[in-house]
């Protein structure tokens, strides 16, 4: 198990126009750790998917909130998290009200709302969904460019 080398957080209000900043700190932190521009592209997208998800959907309109990225650098790897402390929602129960997808589905097949998860999971190596007092994304882009496992991680969580 590698040690984490670095950890960076930022916290952005819930709003639309700062998406655009967290896609160009992934992409400079992701650039400096060596990955390739499609590794780079991958993880802006699922983010970028994750952070929106959170800026739509945590907050009321006249709540304000805020959305916390934290970026754990590794040697092999790097981890990122998306939390908003917003509503939580039932992750499994959202997955299948959305209907069964698979590596073979085309974005034809998906329900409109599905193709966020849908691209999350496709495009990270490693996928968790915390749902306790908000939701929690987190991701992993292995470095070496091959999957170690091609599962995905999805668990949930809820308060007692």
């Amino acid at each position: 198990m590698s040690e984490v080398m670095d950890y960076i957080e930022m916290k952005i209000p819930a709003k639309p126009e700062y998406i655009g900043v967290i896609r160009l700190t992934l992409s400079g932190i992701a650039s400096r750790m060596g990955y390739t521009y499609e590794e780079i592209e991958d993880m802006k997208i699922a983010v970028s998917e994750a952070s929106t998800n959170a800026v739509q959907h945590a907050y009321r309109k006249d709540e304000g909130g805020e959305v916390i990225i934290g970026f754990g650098i590794y040697h092999d790897k790097l981890e990122i998290v998306v939390a908003d402390s917003g509503r939580s929602f039932n992750f499994l129960q959202t997955k299948n009200e959305l209907g069964p997808y698979t590596e073979s589905s085309t974005v034809e097949q998906l329900a409109e709302g599905g193709l966020g998860l849908f691209l999350i999971e496709t495009l990270m190596d490693e996928v968790r969904v915390l749902n306790h007092s908000g939701v929690t994304v987190f991701m992993v882009k292995n470095r070496s460019g091959e999957r170690d496992n091609h599962d995905r991680i999805i668990s949930t969580h809820e308060a007692n």
